[in-house]
């Protein structure tokens, strides 16, 4: 059971990191100073004083940025190597002592799963700010906010549920990139064909 549980904690952290990387690691940072849950010793490494003072300021950032059109985009591509390498990070942490082998292996596993969730969230992001109107940034921000602090709390109390609960969004989003994919060559290959009719 014990696989299960740091696989659950491992996949539902890195992947809410892929979608609020600062939301992740307060959390984490404040479940193991105030002891929330029972966790292992190695999340003793998210219990610092300015490692959950820096994630709440810069999620505190990120909650009035992701508000703005336009303007969450922009923050959304800076952080497309940061949440990636966040997820990555906060992964290998929840592994504890293990192999170097392992600790590769797990590291791409998480930076794997929260480029995933990045990605999703971005285009998501990407098509609201093509409506005109601006009511939905507020909507899908405060949908991804309170996506990631349940997720964490999932993560943290039922490991083997976020473990469930993430294997179905990984299938979702792999579904949902392979959709885009395929109508983006629809519509690349749209003006090739017409061209070529005349």
């Amino acid at each position: 059971m014990d696989p299960l549980i740091t696989l659950g904690r491992t996949l539902g952290f890195s992947f809410a990191a892929g979608v609020n990387l600062y939301a992740t690691v307060a959390m984490l940072g404040l479940a193991s100073r105030y002891d929330w849950v029972d966790l292992p010793p190695q999340y003793a490494v998210f219990d610092n004083t300015y490692v959950i003072g820096a994630a709440l300021v810069l999620y505190v950032i990120e909650f009035f940025t992701d508000k703005i059109p336009w303007l969450d985009s922009l923050w959304d591509a800076v952080h497309t190597l940061v949440r990636p390498i966040g997820g990555a990070l906060v992964a290998v942490a929840s592994l504890g002592d293990a192999s170097p082998g392992m600790t590769t292996m797990v590291a791409l596993l998480g930076g794997t799963v929260a480029a995933g969730s990045h990605l999703t969230k971005a285009g998501t992001r990407l098509a609201a700010n093509a409506s005109p109107e601006p009511a939905s940034n507020w909507i899908l921000s405060i949908a991804e906010d309170v996506f990631v602090v349940g997720l964490g709390a999932l993560a943290l109390a039922y490991p083997v549920a976020a473990l469930v609960v993430v294997l179905l969004l990984i299938v979702a989003v792999v579904v949902a990139l392979a959709t885009f994919v395929r109508l983006l060559r629809r519509w690349l290959a749209g003006p090739v064909s017409t061209a070529a009719g005349t």
